[in-house]
């Protein structure tokens, strides 16, 4: 395995990595903006609600703050990722960057983006006291370049069709009783069937993805609504037992719900 990774300022986070693994994945969201270079290999990209087949010479762009998840279905995989905040993103776009399409998929397109990542790459390692600078200017570079050629993208969906709805149920009724026989009554399957096929396209099993869409609908009520409880906060997002919000929420942030209340409220 071959991976090199600096975090250069909390804002920018740059990893070029190439390693040999099967039926791996990672999910997250976080509040920084992700660019996804596959260099050679092939991986599913789950992203908001929808499954994307990912490979070589493919740039994924995900805005920040939606849940994805990455599984990677061959044994070597050599790929470049950058997280940014909004400071490397040029203004004039940023109303824009949220209706971009997740995948670009057009041989122009992307080895142009493959040249300029080669350039971050370089600026990264180098790190002296205008690379920061530096970093901006080939971003902004990358950046529109994908906005002027949005328009000759398709997003081309890999998943089912009713996946795609089940987890957009999930997404406009967390905050009430869901479970897996209900949902799978709603879509007229059978709740075997229901979790197979989420557990395949999505790479969350259904309770993992029902409890991080709840959380990161928590997490936005503590630091947005200070005037909420935390036992307010879990009951609006779905949680019956305020006990174990807390326990879940600390252990995916790190931190109590009541601190990053505290926080929020000073």
């Amino acid at each position: 395995m071959s991976e090199k990774s600096i975090k250069l300022t909390d804002d920018y986070y740059f990893q070029q990595a190439s390693k040999i693994q099967g039926n791996k994945s990672s999910s997250h969201y976080h509040s920084l903006i992700e660019i996804y270079y596959m260099k050679r290999g092939k991986c599913n990209y789950f992203i908001d609600d929808k499954s994307y087949k990912v490979e070589a010479g493919d740039l994924v762009f995900i805005p920040s703050g939606i849940i994805h998840k990455t599984t990677y279905d061959t044994e070597f995989h050599d790929r470049w990722l950058i997280n940014c905040s909004e400071f490397f993103i040029p203004e004039s776009v940023l109303s824009e960057i949220k209706t971009l399409p997740h995948v670009f998929r057009r041989s122009q397109v992307t080895a142009e983006c493959e040249r300029v990542m080669q350039k971050i790459d370089f600026e990264y390692k180098k790190s002296d006291e205008y690379s920061v600078d530096a970093l901006k200017g080939l971003t902004y570079e990358l950046i529109f370049l994908l906005v002027r050629n949005a328009k000759t993208q398709a997003e081309n969906p890999s998943g089912s069709a009713f996946i795609e709805r089940a987890v957009k149920y999930i997404q406009e009724n967390y905050h009430g009783e869901i479970t897996l026989s209900g949902v799978a009554e709603t879509f007229a399957v059978s709740p075997e069937h229901l979790s197979r096929t989420f557990k395949k396209e999505t790479g969350f099993c259904f309770s993992e993805y029902l409890t991080l869409f709840r959380l990161q609908k928590a997490e936005y009520m503590l630091k947005n609504e200070p005037g909420r409880s935390v036992n307010g906060v879990a009951f609006a997002c779905g949680f019956n037992d305020s006990n174990y919000f807390s326990y879940k929420f600390k252990k995916t942030y790190g931190v109590s719900p009541k601190k990053i209340l505290q926080k929020h409220k000073k």
